[in-house]
């Protein structure tokens, strides 16, 4: 038991260094001069000219705006689209209820990376290229999102959708004022990783953005990086950290919030 114990900590603990150094790396390199970048100097000058200079060499501001925009617009259309399908598969008996319930998990199976020529002939379709609903589109409706809702759903009791239909609430009330409630730490859980997930996504908007007022930030920090024009890599870091940063700042703020809430939804 002890030599399970030891290797499980040591196991955790090179785990932790593989995530922790590249991180630090960033963040020295970052926070120092260029001539600091393969140096590690306890005494070095900090400076926050790195992100000066990364902030200025590139539109960044804008970036962010649309990347805000597209996690949004995202996150908003998958709960209304998930609330609504996992309330009918939850609470509803329809014919072929099983079969499409079953092509709802069919799409946890098939990675979007497949579906990337036919997606762009259907926003071709649509003349939408180079948009913002464009990069959002092909995520509206998610999967994982119903399958979570549904399961929620089913755990709430059947009296209190009785009681409030006794109370002559409608179908689209008992939806709003019971289950929604009841289902906030689901909600909660499943905007954390759609916002994280969509946030980093980079080969679809690639793809399908070819202009600054669409890019979100992980395609300009990708043409940012591959400047050919002499850029440090404190710049480059610097740039890498602003574009991260209010992700692992929300995940270190949040995470305890996070684990709880996909606990009470049932993930184990």
């Amino acid at each position: 038991m002890t030599a399970d114990r030891i290797l499980n900590t040591a196991g955790a603990w090179a785990l932790a260094l593989i995530w922790v150094l590249p991180l630090a790396y960033a963040i020295w390199t970052a926070v120092h001069p260029a001539a600091y970048e393969a140096r590690f100097d306890l005494f070095a000058p900090l400076t926050l000219e790195n992100f000066i200079k990364a902030w200025n060499a590139a539109p960044f501001g804008r970036y962010f705006l649309n990347t805000f925009v597209l996690v949004t617009v995202i996150l908003a259309g998958q709960i209304v689209l998930c609330t609504l399908a996992a309330y009918a598969f939850a609470r509803y008996q329809f014919p072929g209820r099983g079969i499409l319930f079953g092509l709802v998990l069919l799409q946890l199976l098939i990675m979007p990376d497949i579906l990337i020529v036919e997606n762009y002939k259907a926003i071709r379709f649509l003349d939408l290229v180079d948009t913002i609903p464009a990069i959002a589109l092909p995520y509206i409706a998610s999967g994982f999102g119903i399958f979570l809702l549904r399961q929620t759903f089913m755990s709430v009791p059947k009296e209190l959708e009785e009681a409030a239909q006794v109370e002559g609430m409608s179908t689209l009330g008992i939806l709003v004022k019971v289950y929604m409630p009841l289902a906030i730490p689901t909600y909660l859980a499943y905007g954390l990783v759609s916002v994280s997930h969509h946030w980093n996504n980079f080969l679809w908007p690639l793809i399908i953005t070819n202009s600054v007022e669409t890019r979100p930030v992980t395609v300009g920090l990708s043409i940012f990086s591959a400047i050919d024009s002499g850029v440090e890599w404190s710049v480059i870091n610097a740039a890498t950290l602003m574009t991260s940063g209010p992700l692992l700042l929300a995940f270190l703020l949040f995470q305890r919030q996070f684990v709880q809430s996909f606990m009470r939804a049932g993930i184990k």
